[in-house]
């Protein structure tokens, strides 16, 4: 199988590498089409399979296509690629808010995958969730899993609208759990640990908070019930995120970044 990833930047770079890492593809079997001249010199000489320029040379060729491309350049590269397009090739997208029926009609294709990756794929700890049209088969819906595993974790969603909640929990999640641990640090500075001291100590704090919750089958909220006890320091800083909403408050910016996914879809 030849796979062609369209698009150099991170992402494409993080699935090159992932998949040579896995042996999922050979190298002379993976393609990347960067349109930028420089950037398509980086990556030759980062050895990341063969490197293109120009569609017309590789896309004819693909049976698998990673759409890795920002969203605002989908209308220009549809454009482009269509006239090369063949029935039999599966896409597979990760541009946030393009939807399937959007892919479908602007290449005139019917086997189309959406994926959400996250961040942490970069280091092969992401979460991804995807969902396919019905024109995919079960073996290719098992190839593109194995594909995304290569990442992290991988799990099919049946809706689109799963899609875009995803990107609201595991895509922006990231950024929610970074904005937290900031707090933390900024609140360790102001007790007398150097950045460096502060940094150690929540970054630590969440790696076991996280393998604990992950190794164990407590919940998150009978974790919390075994940190705390009566009248200590636990239970006095839970007493003032309870007071002030914190949680709730989270609830809400996840719901903020579904309700943004969906009107991005809309607009797109």
């Amino acid at each position: 199988m030849k796979i062609l990833i369209i698009g150099g930047g991170n992402m494409g770079k993080t699935y090159a590498k992932s998949l040579l890492r896995a042996h999922l593809v050979k190298q002379e079997d993976l393609m990347i089409l960067e349109k930028d001249g420089p950037k398509a010199n980086t990556l030759r000489e980062e050895k990341l399979g063969v490197i293109h320029t120009d569609p017309t040379s590789c896309l004819n060729v693909a049976d698998l296509i990673i759409l890795a491309v920002k969203p605002q350049n989908c209308p220009s590269l549809f454009k482009t690629l269509r006239p090369a397009t063949d029935p039999q090739q599966v896409y597979l997208s990760i541009m946030a808010g393009v939807t399937i029926e959007s892919i479908q009609r602007g290449l005139g294709v019917e086997k189309v995958i959406r994926a959400m990756p996250n961040l942490p794929a970069q280091i092969g700890l992401g979460m991804t969730s995807y969902t396919a049209s019905d024109a995919v088969t079960r073996i290719e819906l098992v190839l593109v899993q194995n594909l995304l595993n290569t990442t992290g974790k991988a799990i099919y969603v049946s809706t689109e609208r799963a899609i875009d909640a995803t990107t609201a929990i595991s895509g922006s999640g990231p950024a929610y759990v970074l904005y937290f641990m900031e707090a933390m640090i900024e609140a360790a500075a102001e007790m007398g640990f150097s950045s460096s001291e502060a940094e150690l100590l929540v970054a630590q704090t969440f790696r076991g908070a996280v393998e604990l919750q992950m190794k164990n089958d407590l919940t998150c909220e009978e974790w919390i019930q075994r940190v705390s006890s009566k009248g200590g320091t636990t239970e006095a800083a839970m007493n003032s995120f309870r007071a002030t909403s914190v949680f709730e408050d989270i609830k809400n910016g996840a719901k903020a970044a579904l309700a943004r996914a969906e009107e991005l879809g809309r607009e797109e």
